[in-house]
């Protein structure tokens, strides 16, 4: 008699927790790499904030959601980077074309504007995120023949840059992260955080708008163009 695998009822309350589309709508625009209040989510969600509290309970409770409070508001964002990155990758399973086309003219912009570039929990995304992973390995600074690798010259570049590498905790120092809608790896881990964070502190990138949007400023496009070589018209 073979004896169950003691993960198994772990994993069925892992996927009872995502297998609710209000729940799912929650964590990925929480994917935002930010802190939303409940208010927010619910209006995000399109739900009623009792029912959105309820749902946020659970995912607290099962882990993949941090909370804080600050006076009247409830605070809450993604528990980790491996919550951030198991959303992401399961999110990367559903194929474009059997997501229903945007209805509207906003909603068809907002989309074009995350396939143009978007922040993944703490790295940068689409095209953007592609065209940066794709002049580090064409630098010879990131490896990608099994899995994600920053080379020496790669360590050196960034250190160059003045992008400090956090090299003492367990998150990996570079990641592969499939892009949903390149469907090809970007850049994540230690690295690809790193990238983004000093992204958005020297200007080169903002956000837009309420979603997970960023475009790259002119300084950007410059400084970008000046230390990777990235074509200024794949930015845009």
């Amino acid at each position: 008699m073979t004896t169950r695998d003691a993960r198994a009822p772990l994993l069925a309350r892992l996927a009872g927790l995502l297998a609710d589309e209000t729940r799912a709508a929650c964590l990925l625009a929480l994917l935002d790499g930010r802190a939303w209040t409940a208010g927010e989510l619910a209006r995000h969600a399109g739900v009623a904030a009792s029912t959105l509290s309820e749902h946020l309970g659970k995912l607290v409770a099962g882990g993949l959601l941090a909370e804080e409070r600050q006076g009247r508001h409830r605070y809450v964002r993604l528990a980790d980077a491996r919550v951030a990155q198991l959303v992401e990758d399961l999110a990367a399973q559903v194929a474009p074309d059997a997501v229903a086309a945007p209805r509207g003219l906003r909603a068809s912009s907002v989309g074009s504007a995350l396939a143009r570039g978007r922040t993944c929990y703490d790295h940068l995304a689409g095209r953007l995120g592609i065209a940066v992973t794709d002049a580090l390995t064409a630098r010879g600074l990131l490896l990608q023949e099994t899995g994600f690798a920053l080379t020496r010259a790669g360590l050196r570049w960034f250190d160059g840059a003045g992008i400090a590498l956090d090299r003492t905790g367990r998150r990996p120092l570079a990641r592969a992260c499939l892009d949903w809608t390149e469907r090809r790896p970007h850049l994540a881990g230690v690295a690809g955080a790193a990238l983004c964070r000093h992204a958005f502190d020297s200007g080169w990138c903002e956000r837009i708008g309420s979603e997970r949007a960023v475009r790259v400023t002119a300084s950007g496009e410059r400084a970008l163009n000046e230390l990777l070589g990235v074509d200024r018209a794949a930015l845009r």
